[in-house]
């Protein structure tokens, strides 16, 4: 006589009910991988954009300097230090100098925005003529050099432009006009750009330098 298995079977019911607590277990887990991996490529581009940045920082760091190397020359690379002779504005222009003046400007109209927040500084056109760049390329006139274009590096060289304002000493009429101060008496704002592995990774650094003349104190 046979045993029937028809006690011992598993309802029908039950094994629909088992198979449905599955997918929806799959589901979840489906969705927490999905989540983990999507918080996981966020958190690389964010360490991807802060290290891009990083990289723009220091190339903008990098052209303050040649700026400053630029105004006070150095061994076998006097730049433009002839041009900046104390209490003098000689090449520097209302609307930013060209050619041997490039990015020389004087300062804005009364009441007119400065000069460094109304002129493009990432531009990069023609070096002379309608719609040239009026900010000076990284080592243009200093002949320093930088990489760019490669891996971690710098999509183009950093640029910067140069300010002359009134530099008034303690004691000394704070509304005297540009133009009528006495010699020492102006100080350059330097407004730079640097540009990450990324042209639109961009970071914009000032500072301002006086030049100090020789056997004068600080």
């Amino acid at each position: 006589m046979c045993a029937t298995a028809s006690r011992h079977a598993v309802p029908l019911r039950e094994r629909g009910a088992t198979l449905v607590y599955v997918l929806c277990l799959l589901v979840v887990i489906l969705l927490l991988g999905v989540s983990a991996a999507q918080m996981a490529l966020q958190g690389e581009k964010a360490a991807r954009g802060e290290r891009d940045r990083h990289v723009a920082f220091q190339a903008a760091e990098e052209a303050l300097m040649d700026a400053q190397n630029d105004i006070d020359g150095l061994p076998g690379a006097p730049g433009r230090s002839s041009l900046f002779a104390p209490g003098s504005a000689a090449g520097f222009a209302d609307a930013c100098g060209d050619g041997g003046e490039l990015g020389l400007c004087l300062p804005a109209a009364k009441g007119a925005p400065a000069l460094w927040l109304s002129t493009a500084l990432d531009a990069a056109g023609a070096a002379s003529g309608a719609g040239a760049s009026r900010t000076v390329p990284y080592g243009h006139f200093t002949g320093a050099v930088m990489q760019t274009g490669q891996g971690f590096l710098p999509s183009r060289r950093p640029r910067y432009l140069i300010e002359l304002l009134p530099f008034h000493p303690p004691g000394e009429e704070a509304g005297a006009a540009p133009g009528s101060l006495a010699a020492e008496t102006y100080v350059y704002r330097i407004t730079a750009i640097g540009f990450g592995a990324q042209d639109s990774t961009q970071v914009v650094l000032q500072s301002y330098y006086r030049k100090q003349v020789a056997g004068a104190g600080p």
